[in-house]
């Protein structure tokens, strides 16, 4: 079983999401309410940090069936357009990529208000 590299960025009342990247083309994807992953957190499944280790066991489990690598669990709180990460670098994962718009991927979400506020903060 794999370490959670992040787990000390965590409280123990708060709630997380899972995150991961895909094995093809390493793209940032999160666990979706539906138990797929998405490119979106706006659509991620959010777990009482307390069952984090259980959830994350679960998904590295199929981590070669669902051809993503680097599981990890993200502490969030709710926002307006769903979860927020409550650390910079995993804002910057979310709502990122940190460079000019004209060089955002074209598979990229287009950053959230929250992202843009966290931004210019």
């Amino acid at each position: 079983m794999s370490v959670d590299r992040r787990n000390n960025r965590r409280d123990t009342d708060g709630l997380s999401v899972v995150t991961a990247n895909l094995l093809l083309d390493g793209r940032i994807v999160w666990l979706q309410t539906n138990g797929g992953w998405g490119l979106a957190i706006r659509g991620a499944r959010t777990f009482p940090n307390a069952d984090m280790v259980d959830v994350l066991a679960r998904q590295n489990a199929c981590a070669a069936r669902d051809e993503v690598v680097g599981i990890y669990g993200v502490q969030v709180e709710p926002g307006s357009s769903g979860p927020e990460p409550v650390t910079t670098r995993e804002q910057i994962r979310a709502f990122g990529p940190s460079v000019h718009s004209e060089f955002t991927p074209s598979w990229q979400p287009p950053m959230s208000r929250a992202a843009t506020r966290t931004a210019d903060a």
